[in-house]
C-alpha cells in the first residue's frame, strides 16, 4: 500500500478513502461492524473453521506454548502502559514547568485517553466481555472444552465474565491507530504501517492461542475504530471552546503556576516557623 493511499485511509478529518470513495470515518467503522456481524451471523461456522487451523486434537492450541508468541502477547500490555506513561509524564511536566509548552498537546492527550477509556476500557472490556457470555474457543466442545459454541451478538450465561466477545487485546492493539492520528503528518504513513502489522500480529496471536474467534477480533477492531472516530471528531477536531488545545494548555499552565505558588508559600511558612 503506497504512502498516499495509507494517508487517505487514515484521513479521519476529511473522510477515509476506500475503493476510491471518500467516506465519513464514523460511517465507515459502523458499516464495517455491520458487515462483519452479518457475515458471522449468516456463516457462524467460519469462526470454528479459522480456529481449527490453529488446533491440534492432541495438545490443544500449540501456539500458546511457544515462548516468543507468549512474549508477543505481553508486548501488548507494555505498549499500552508506555503510551499512558508518556501522556501522564507530559501532564506532570506541564504542571511542574507551566511556562513551557506541553510536549504532547493537551487536546491530543485528551483524545487519546478518552478513546482508550471509552473503547477498549468501557465498551469492550467492561461491557461486552463481561456481559456477552460467549465462551472462548479453548472452552467450547469443538476444541476439547465442555461449553457450546455461541455466535456473535448472542448474549448467554455460558461464560460469567471476561468472555470471548470481543477481544480486549485486539481492541487495545487497534487503538494504536489513534496514536498515529496525532503524530506529525510526515510520520503518519510509516507509523501506520507498523501499527497495522502490530495489530494483526497481536490479534492473530490471540486466535492462535484459542483465546478468541476471528469474529471477536474483527468486531473489536470495528467497535474500537468507531469509538476512535467519534472521539476524534468531538474531542479533537470539533471540540467545544473549553476543550480546545489553547484553552487546555492555558488552564494547565495556570494550574501549574498555582500549585507552584502554593508549594512555595508552604515552604516559606515552614522556614519562618
Amino acid at each position: 500500500m503506497g504512502e498516499n493511499r495509507l494517508l487517505a485511509w487514515l484521513d479521519f478529518a476529511n473522510g477515509v478513502t476506500i475503493a476510491g470513495r471518500r467516506i465519513d470515518p464514523i460511517l465507515a467503522a459502523f458499516l464495517f461492524v455491520l458487515i462483519v456481524s452479518a457475515v458471522f451471523l449468516v456463516v457462524p461456522q467460519l469462526d470454528i473453521w479459522v480456529s481449527s487451523l490453529f488446533y491440534d486434537a492432541k495438545i490443544g492450541f500449540p501456539a500458546s506454548f511457544i515462548p516468543i508468541l507468549v512474549a508477543l502477547r505481553q508486548l501488548n500490555d507494555i505498549v499500552l502502559v508506555a503510551v499512558i506513561v508518556v501522556l501522564v509524564v507530559s501532564l506532570i511536566a506541564k504542571l511542574v514547568l507551566p511556562d513551557r509548552q506541553s510536549f504532547v498537546a493537551p487536546a491530543a492527550s485528551l483524545f487519546l485517553l478518552s478513546s482508550l477509556v471509552l473503547g477498549p476500557g468501557l465498551v469492550v472490556n467492561a461491557i461486552l466481555k463481561n456481559f456477552s457470555g460467549r465462551p472462548r474457543p479453548i472452552d467450547v466442545e469443538q476444541f476439547g472444552g465442555n461449553l457450546p459454541f455461541v455466535q456473535v451478538w448472542h448474549f448467554t450465561r455460558e461464560c460469567a465474565r471476561n468472555c470471548s466477545f470481543v477481544s480486549g487485546e485486539a481492541s487495545s492493539a487497534i487503538w494504536v491507530v489513534a496514536v498515529v492520528l496525532v503524530l506529525p503528518l510526515a510520520y503518519r504513513a510509516r507509523a501506520l504501517r507498523w501499527a497495522l502489522v502490530y495489530t494483526v500480529a497481536i490479534s492473530v496471536n490471540r486466535i492462535a492461542f484459542g483465546g478468541h474467534f476471528l469474529s471477536d477480533v474483527l468486531l473489536a477492531w470495528g467497535i474500537t475504530l468507531l469509538v476512535i472516530a467519534v472521539c476524534y471528531r468531538l474531542v479533537y477536531l470539533q471540540a467545544p471552546a473549553w476543550l480546545q488545545n489553547e484553552r487546555l494548555e492555558s488552564q494547565l499552565g495556570r494550574a501549574g503556576s498555582g500549585a507552584r505558588k502554593a508549594v512555595t508559600s508552604v515552604l516559606t511558612g515552614e522556614r519562618r516557623g
